[in-house]
């Protein structure tokens, strides 16, 4: 009996303790939370800042109002996400041959057009067709590439593109807005342009044109005032949440601002540096800010003979060091600005954290400048080296923004004993009378990429494009230019990400000019409009990129939420 209650004894322990293990087990669990889940169903509208011209993806080039509204009815073989990467549009998969002269696409099956018919490799041949046609209004470099490239149908849902020779950044070019043939294909390119369907469009993305909204102006004449768009119930992917988005159209951002403040609107599709600072303190207003695909930067001239000290890259980087790119940022732009390092953008999968950086340090660009055999002469205030003096003429856009810009550039370079004459042109003018023909010495220049996710800096750093090409600066280095002539013919992104970083610090090394500032795009939109999600960006529209995520109704859902040392 005594062996028998011990052994009692034992076993009541042991559940005891496995009781203990179970209940702490049970209480260290994520807690049970309500979080909201996506319904489908509400409106929403947006104010844009501009006058809507023809809803047509392959006429919208100059109106970024347009692109806006293109972007969330017509749909591309594929699109690019934030760090720049191609993804599955109205393609779902695509190959590319071993040489990088052939891609082959497959088209979703379950792809429709808005009036129900199905979109088909036909669609995608007139739609090229269209944009080479010598009597269409589209961008001559963007014709001209067209007609190198054939295009096989192979069945109504693949095709096949054959180049010329492997380009890498081929899939750049193929995110163009697909158009239906069976709605234009007996219609003239040449008529095309203002044919009714510019302002009755029909596509396959995520939202259907449903109607106009106009207005009279005041001199009595009527004028397009919004537009509204349904959600398309037969997406190929997940149809939008928001059942109806509407646009508003206003002559600037201030009005559309005061749209906001009065609730006729709840979203600011561009919230520029003079509504800002109202923009901020409003307490439902989030604001989200991405980097722009462009760059501003001083463009040196290494081979006039005027100058030659910018082909000394010890001078160029003192340049670059003197100048205070943050109070630049700062001052004249509000701060919406990201310091640039390079020509390649920060976030994308081809840019390299790594680069070395040169910051803003006057006193060790003055020691570059002795180095390199610059001192001030007993009788002067320029840094002169044997006869040549330290001294060149800037040449800079003609407007008040980048007079300011040009003007504190200048001071802060006269702060280092060198002497800088400032010179405004129109920006017409200052390329094709000073950039082209390389009769310049420095210019503060803008370079826009928008909708060119692919970075390819070949045609503005390749020694190749040094005479006639876009390397206005006259770069001519054999390691670079290796490195960006195998980037644009390798596929593999691997590859290209390791050629793109080593072309990186080589051009940090050499600074051929001197990067200032990544300008950024500020969106505003009301709390109210939840799933919102924006990141880097190749075009303003690319904010709408993840619009079918966006909702305004929700009901509750029981999650667990992740607790410090909790059980998985």
């Amino acid at each position: 009996m005594k062996r028998l209650r011990w052994q009692l004894i034992i076993v009541f322990v042991a559940l005891v303790v496995i009781a203990v293990l179970l209940f702490s087990q049970q209480s260290s669990k994520s807690p049970l939370i309500m979080v909201p889940a996506p319904v489908r169903g509400g409106s929403y509208t947006e104010a844009l800042i501009g006058t809507p011209g023809r809803f047509n993806p392959t006429l919208d080039f100059n109106n970024q109002v347009d692109r806006d509204v293109d972007r969330l009815i017509f749909s591309g073989l594929v699109k690019f996400d934030d760090r720049g990467m191609p993804q599955a549009d109205v393609a779902e998969s695509w190959g590319i041959s071993k040489d990088g002269t052939i891609y082959n696409f497959a088209l979703r099956p379950n792809a429709v057009w808005h009036d129900g018919q199905p979109v088909t490799s036909d669609d995608v041949l007139f739609t090229i067709e269209l944009m080479r046609h010598p009597e269409y209004p589209m961008p001559g470099d963007l014709q001209d590439f067209w007609k190198t490239i054939e295009v096989k149908r192979l069945d109504d849902k693949t095709l096949q593109f054959v180049l010329p020779e492997s380009f890498a950044p081929f899939l750049d070019y193929l995110t163009f807005g697909i158009l239906p043939k069976h709605k234009l294909e007996n219609i003239n390119p040449k008529e095309l342009v203002n044919h009714p369907f510019n302002l009755s469009p029909i596509g396959s993305g995520p939202y259907a044109f449903e109607r106009l909204v106009t207005g009279q102006n005041e001199d009595g004449s009527t004028a397009i005032k919004g537009l509204v768009l349904r959600s398309f119930d037969k997406f190929y992917l997940q149809p939008p949440y928001i059942d109806k988005f509407m646009i508003a159209y206003y002559p600037d951002a201030i009005s559309a601002l005061a749209a906001y403040k009065s609730a006729r609107v709840q979203a600011i599709g561009n919230v520029t540096q003079d509504i800002l600072p109202q923009a901020l303190i409003e307490p439902k207003l989030n604001l989200y800010t991405s980097r722009l695909p462009k760059i501003t930067l001083i463009l040196l001239n290494l081979d006039n003979p005027e100058v030659p000290f910018f082909q000394d890259a010890k001078v160029r980087q003192a340049f670059l060091m003197a100048v205070n790119r943050q109070k630049i940022v700062d001052r004249l732009l509000g701060g919406q600005a990201i310091i640039a390092n390079g020509p390649i953008f920060p976030g994308t999968w081809a840019y390299y954290d790594g680069t070395p950086q040169l910051p803003y340090a006057p006193d060790k660009a003055i020691s570059r400048l002795k180095a390199a055999g610059y001192a001030i002469p007993a009788d002067g205030i320029v840094r002169t080296k044997d006869t040549q003096r330290l001294a060149f003429e800037l040449l800079y856009p003609d407007d008040p923004r980048h007079k300011a810009m040009a003007e504190m550039i200048q001071t802060s370079w006269a702060a280092v004993q060198a002497e800088v004459t400032l010179k405004g042109v129109n920006n017409q003018e200052m390329i094709a009378n000073y950039l082209s023909t390389r009769k310049y010495q420095a210019a503060l220049v803008d370079i826009d990429l928008s909708r060119s996710p692919d970075p390819d800096p070949y045609p503005f750093w390749h020694q190749a494009q040094a005479t006639g090409g876009q390397n206005y600066s006259q770069w001519i280095d054999r390691q670079a230019s290796e490195y960006l002539e195998q980037a644009r013919v390798i596929v593999d992104p691997l590859e290209r990400g390791r050629l793109y970083r080593n072309f990186q610090v080589r051009f940090a090394s050499e600074l051929p000019a001197l990067p200032l500032f990544y300008p950024v795009y500020t969106y505003g939109i009301d709390q109210e409009v939840q799933g919102v999600r924006v990141g880097p960006i190749f075009d303003p529209s690319d904010r709408l990129s993840l619009v079918t995520e966006w909702f305004l109704m929700s009901k509750g859902k029981i999650a667990e939420t992740a607790v410090p040392g909790g059980a998985p």
